[in-house]
């Protein structure tokens, strides 16, 4: 059985520690979601809303970095290496956590800690988690208008320290983000049949998946967002010093995967 391994201080009074997090309310409720994370299709996930207290959703909202020439900003748009082809488009990420607005750098430390690790272990299944503080792949990231992230299963292993990734955790900041602009998260079955599970990527909305050879997901749609609205999200990705047999090969290379209906328009 997998217990919520919060330290031997059982209590985080958010307010009086000065903390972004609610660890009592949030273990408790993840703990709670266990059951149908395991369950869900097309492999464990799951999507919550209104995960951040709302005081803490506002600062991170007023503190995002909206100057698009910053220094901070780092081009994310990349090509697949054997296809010359774009597979994802438009983006850009802030990855150094000592850069980012202190909002953003003390709600990366938080969800890195060792109470959040033991909320995820309740709920996940995955014990003995394991955060990455290079954020490999990780930290604040947006796209553009006619940006995309073409379906894929992500790096099992990380580059510098050799470990598993067992878990992706993704934090939605979009704001009156309509259906219509697109940018669902979609969540794919190993054989890439369909159809997936879509998630609109609406403000303060949160997903936690497992990470394994065959959880293909993306947003391979382009965006039909207004010029000058971005698709905003926080990624963390969790790893474990091994994982069970059979559930990827060790490796650094990401497996991106062609949408159905392009495979037979191209056949």
């Amino acid at each position: 059985m997998i217990k919520t391994l919060f330290p031997s201080r059982r209590h985080y009074p958010a307010a009086d520690a000065g903390l972004l997090l609610d660890y009592d309310s949030l273990g408790a409720q993840l703990a709670g979601l266990a059951k149908q994370y395991q369950n869900n299709s097309p492999y464990p996930h799951i999507v919550i809303d209104d995960f951040l207290p709302p005081a803490v959703l506002d600062r991170l909202l007023k503190e995002y970095p909206h100057d698009q020439h910053s220094p901070l900003w780092n081009d994310a748009s990349h090509k697949d290496k054997s296809s010359g082809e774009y597979v994802q488009l438009l983006k850009r990420n802030i990855r150094d956590s000592l850069q980012m607005p202190p909002t953003y750098r003390q709600l990366f430390w938080e969800l890195n800690s060792h109470a959040f690790l033991g909320a995820l272990a309740a709920l996940t299944g995955i014990a003995n988690l394991i955060p990455d503080p290079n954020l490999r792949g990780a930290g604040i990231h947006q796209i553009g208008r006619g940006g995309f992230l073409k379906v894929h299963a992500d790096f099992s292993t990380h580059r510098e320290f050799g470990l598993d990734r067992r878990l992706n955790f993704l934090l939605y900041l979009n704001e009156n983000w309509q259906e219509n602009w697109g940018g669902h998260l979609e969540l794919w079955d190993g054989e890439m049949k369909g159809p997936p599970r879509r998630v609109l990527p609406v403000v303060n909305r949160c997903v936690v998946f497992s990470t394994t050879a065959t959880s293909f997901h993306g947003h391979p749609h382009p965006l039909t967002c207004p010029d000058g609205t971005y698709r905003k999200s926080l990624a963390l990705y969790y790893y474990t010093n091994g994982r069970p047999e059979g559930e990827a090969q060790p490796g650094f290379s990401t497996d991106w995967r062609e949408l159905p209906d392009q495979k037979e328009h191209d056949a």
